[in-house]
This record gives structure tokens, sequence and C-alpha cells, in this order.
């Protein structure tokens, strides 16, 4: 039986949810037996691949780097999991969004802020263009399952991981507001 093809990654976020990833500690070594990790941002591999069974997607889409990303996930993966608070809601990463667009957030950022040169960087490839408004990765792609938390505790990525291993269906944990 061929292994799963497993990748984790990582939007705008604080990489907090990778953190609780590492935190499975010792069962790591039991998923690299029973998954194939074909991408994350732990590992040295530069290109999204194809034929992903599950993605675990930390983040929110705050860019079009980010928007690209999440449509190249969902291209390519069967199974897309919102991972953690940022990917669920936009969360922190959101906060810009009731300062208003994209340039009020670089203005108030490079030019009113600064004391020394201000100036909104602008040769290509030093920011990503930024999009007016953060959005959760559900309202960018379809999601298949939600893992939230601020991080998700390890203990419900691994309960997650280990049903999706089992051959059952994500399990998809639909946040609750209010």
């Amino acid at each position: 039986m061929s292994r799963l093809r497993f990748a984790t990654a990582w939007l705008a976020g604080c990489s907090g949810c990778h953190m609780s990833f590492l935190d499975l500690d010792e069962w790591l070594a039991d998923l690299g037996r029973l998954v194939e990790i074909v991408y994350c941002p732990i590992i040295d591999v530069k290109e999204y691949p194809d034929h992903v069974d599950v993605a675990l997607v930390e983040g929110a889409v705050a860019n079009e780097d980010n928007r690209e990303m999440a449509r190249r996930i969902r291209d390519r993966t069967r199974v897309v999991v919102a991972f953690g608070d940022c990917a669920v809601t936009g969360n922190v990463t959101a906060m810009r969004n009731p300062l208003g667009s994209a340039r009020t957030v670089l203005e108030r950022s490079y030019l009113e802020l600064p004391t020394l040169a201000p100036a909104i960087p602008a040769a290509p490839g030093i920011l990503p263009v930024l999009e007016d408004r953060v959005r959760p990765l559900q309202e960018v792609i379809a999601v298949d399952g939600f893992l939230p938390g601020c991080p998700p505790p390890a203990g419900m990525i691994r309960e997650f991981l280990e049903g999706v291993i089992a051959g059952g269906p994500p399990v998809a944990r639909r946040p609750r507001f209010g």
C-alpha cells in the first residue's frame, strides 16, 4: 500500500501552527513512516508538488503570493485543511483590515512612522503585493476541514492525522463563532 502524500504550507501567519506541529515530538518519527512528507516549510522543497493527498495550510491570504499559493495547493491536493485560526478566521493577520486598503497600511507603515528615509519599497521582489483585505483560507479556496486554535494543540493535530491515515474522512471541524 502506498503512503499518503502529506504537505503543510505557511501563508500569512506567525508559524505558531507549525511550532505546534513540531510539538508532536516523537510521534513525528511515526508520522514519517506512515506518510510521505512532500512539502513543508521545515524541509527543503521549493515547489509545491502535484498529487498531494492531505495538506495542512497555516495562515491567512494577505497578498498576491498567498492567493497564488492557496490556489496551487487546492489544484494539486485532494484534502485541504485550514490549519489554525489565521487560516480559519483571519485572526491576528486580519487585524489590519479595519485600517483600510493596502495603500493605507503601506503609507502608515513606510511613510508616516519611519524617521529615516521614509519610502514604500517599490523594487520587484522586495514586498509581495498586498491585498486590500486579509481573508481566511475558505474565502479564497474550498477547504475540506478545519483545525482551529492559536495554535491548534498538538493532540488535536495528531488525532486529525491519525484519522486521515486510518482511511477515515477528514473531520470537518467547523469553527463556532459567538
